[in-house]
């Protein structure tokens, strides 16, 4: 399916106002033809015999009504079909992203994302809204100009019209730079938006290392590359309006050498012929129009092959066609002979033959140095990834079985880099559950140990946090995302070594919370700090992508040449010293598992 049907497609639901908007359009170019024809009257009748006033004057301005009419129905109609067509298309682009996999984001930025959604849709915005309306009603405008032509002399309409199959050339020549040019105009856009979001993003550390000068030169540069791409198109489409007006002037003059020798010859009245050159100069403003509606279109057609290239990706994670809802979890998860590998790197593996069962209410530690896979094993079981050898089955069924709802509805996640949204508290807390009531959420704040900071805020749980939650403590915002897991009741947990980066003190609360939230669930815990995982059922060492060990915290300690043993050791002598420069500070050190 080319790019118009495709386009044409998001319009089928408006069909109605098109055609409304389409006879809008034939009585604007039939009252602008009508204009034009009633100066024949005016010189033949009017001027010299003062013959049919009353006529032509109520006739001219009921053309003109008309004409103003046509022109305002068909102008609110059709951008109202074009607004709403290009909504459907960024809605219906926005819900393709955000259904992509984790894969999908990995390898495309976020202002790349975005500007598919901001600068590509308004391009077809500026099409379907502007460029549309003209190319429909200058057309017509021009097919009645040019009948009224062929009706007074069709050997001098033809005079006239030589020079236009000399425009068709330079126009598609131009068409297609211009096409070119604005294709790469929006790559420079999308540019633009990801050095503006990652200079916005990471504002703290831009500030930190005083390089404000140095991302105002990315951006300046950045700028300048818009701007000179910006500069072609505006080159090719400039060039066509003195193209057309030039060609216009040979078929004017073209016509006043044969027009006077018919009226020499008496085949043609004076009227007839100043009605003739009225419509064949009013015919120039609609060719002009036009003239500019091809580059719109080229642009428009350049930024819509961007959108539907994105929209024509398919997400690698996706629900089978007979997939069915999967039940509560029962009785046991089970990884077996698992391999994961990214598409993009198929010569290595980050996870091989992982054999594993998790049975209900399990809590299971992953441990094992940086890049040993434990993130990637985690993420595995709510598909954010799926896995490139073997399966995972929960209670007995291939979660691949099961649809992406009911197996992400059982999953919470509690993460080392907490995400929030600018919103209120409580909208945080309630996000994974949106019919949740003021007594849920305060309930689940509770559990969290955030009620007692929430309700020190002078809006209380309607406090707006900022972006990524900026407004808040690094253990307050933990402690939201505990609350947000906590309402959700979810029987599976996954925690990212959720008190890593916190301050001692804050990290006794959310531990405290945590051991809440661990209650009667079957938990993931991805730990790099081993003192928090000696309570675990079982404890998972990963070393390049396999499990080298497997087994409890006592049992580890004891193997002959553990390599938990030497994690453990090495740690807890961090640990220790850390603990003695505190104690010599005079603050205290506190660690949930030694209560």
């Amino acid at each position: 399916m080319n790019l118009t049907q495709r386009l044409l497609g998001f319009a089928k639901p408006y069909r109605s106002r098109m055609s409304a908007a389409i006879l809008a359009m034939a009585i604007y170019g039939g009252a602008s033809a009508g204009l034009a024809y009633l100066i024949k009257p005016i010189f033949d009748e009017v001027l010299p015999k003062g013959e049919s006033f009353g006529i032509v004057i109520f006739t001219l301005i009921g053309c003109y009504l008309l004409k103003g009419v046509g022109a305002y129905v068909s102008t609110y109609l059709m951008t109202g079909v074009g607004q709403r067509v290009v909504m459907d298309i960024r809605n219906t682009l926005f819900g393709h992203i955000v259904r992509q996999s984790v894969a999908f984001f990995s390898s495309r930025t976020t202002g790349r994302l975005m500007s598919r959604i901001t600068n590509d849709v308004h391009q077809v915005q500026q099409a379907v809204s502007v460029t549309l309306v003209d190319l429909l009603r200058e057309s017509l405008a021009l097919v009645a100009y040019a009948s009224l032509l062929f009706y007074y002399d069709v050997r001098l309409a033809l005079v006239c019209m030589t020079g236009a199959p000399l425009v068709i050339y330079p126009l598609v020549r131009l068409g297609q730079r211009v096409r070119r040019t604005t294709r790469r105009s929006q790559e420079e856009l999308e540019r633009l938006s990801h050095v503006t979001a990652e200079a916005f993003t990471g504002h703290r550390i831009v500030k930190a290392f005083g390089a404000e000068t140095f991302e105002e030169d990315k951006f300046r540069a950045a700028s300048s590359e818009v701007y000179r791409t910006n500069m072609k198109v505006t080159g090719a489409v400039a060039a066509l309006p003195p193209l057309m007006e030039f060609l216009g002037g040979i078929g004017i003059a073209g016509a006043l050498w044969y027009g006077s020798r018919e009226i020499a010859t008496d085949r043609l009245t004076s009227g007839e012929f100043t009605s003739f050159m009225g419509a064949l100069i009013l015919m120039y403003g609609p060719v002009k129009k036009l003239s500019r509606v091809n580059a719109g279109i080229q642009q428009a057609i350049a930024s819509a092959q961007r959108i539907f290239e994105t929209m024509d990706v398919e997400t690698e994670v996706r629900n089978r066609p007979h997939a069915k809802p999967l039940g509560r979890l029962q009785e046991n998860i089970t990884f077996q002979n698992v391999g994961f590998q990214y598409e993009t790197d198929l010569n290595k593996w980050i996870l091989r033959d992982i054999n594993l069962t998790v049975r209900s209410g399990e809590i299971v530690a992953i441990v094992g140095l940086s890049g040993a896979g434990k993130t990637t094993l985690a993420h595995l079981l709510p598909r954010f990834h799926d896995v490139s050898n073997g399966a995972i089955f929960f209670d007995g069924v291939d979660i691949r079985d099961g649809t992406l709802t009911s197996l992400r509805s059982q999953i919470a996640m509690v993460t080392q880099e907490t995400i929030l949204f600018d919103d209120t508290i409580a909208r945080n807390i309630s996000y994974g559950v949106p019919n949740a009531t003021t007594a849920w959420v305060e309930a689940a704040a509770r559990a969290a140990h955030a009620h007692e900071f929430i309700s020190q805020l002078d809006q209380g749980y309607e406090t707006r946090i900022g972006e990524r939650g900026q407004r808040l403590s690094g253990g307050q915002r933990q402690r939201i995302a505990i609350a947000r897991a906590v309402l959700t009741d979810a029987p599976i947990l996954i925690l990212d070594e959720a008190t890593s980066s916190l301050d001692s003190e804050s990290e006794a609360l959310v531990q405290d919370a945590l051991s809440h939230l661990l209650a009667n669930r079957t938990a993931f815990v991805i730990a790099h700090r081993l003192s928090t995982v000696r309570r675990a059922d079982q404890i998972l060492v990963l070393d390049q992508g396999k499990i080298v060990e497997q087994g409890r915290h006592e049992e580890l300690l004891t193997q002959p040449g553990s390599v938990y043993a030497k994690l453990y050791a090495t740690q807890l002598v961090d640990e220790e010293s850390d603990s003695e420069s505190l104690s010599d500070s005079g603050e205290q050190y506190f660690d949930f598992d030694k209560e």
